[in-house]
């Protein structure tokens, strides 16, 4: 099976035909071929980043991110600002 490959960058051929890689190659060998699978680093910079990353912020296990939730506590905190905005013109008497 054959699929359409779109290139970013049109050179004259907006697309090619290419084979896909997971009929040619299983995934070991996509990952072994793969530039970036390959560490490019010399050991020493390899355990330099390492301990990098086992250290301080990066090392902290975080909570996913959760979008919904700030919006719904950004729709409370405006709703409620509003109410509170609204009260307070009565109060001072500008309605």
């Amino acid at each position: 099976m054959y699929e359409i490959v779109l290139s970013p960058f049109f050179c004259g051929q907006p697309f090619a035909l290419t084979p896909r890689n997971s009929e040619i190659m299983s995934e070991k060998d996509q990952q072994e071929t793969d530039k970036s699978f390959q560490n490019r680093l010399y050991p020493e910079d390899q355990q330099k980043v390492d301990e990098f990353i086992a250290r301080g912020v990066n090392s902290v296990e975080r909570k996913p991110f959760r979008p919904m939730r700030l919006l719904l506590m950004l729709v409370a905190v405006v709703f409620a600002l509003s109410i509170f905005s609204q009260l307070l013109a009565r109060w001072a008497g500008v309605y």
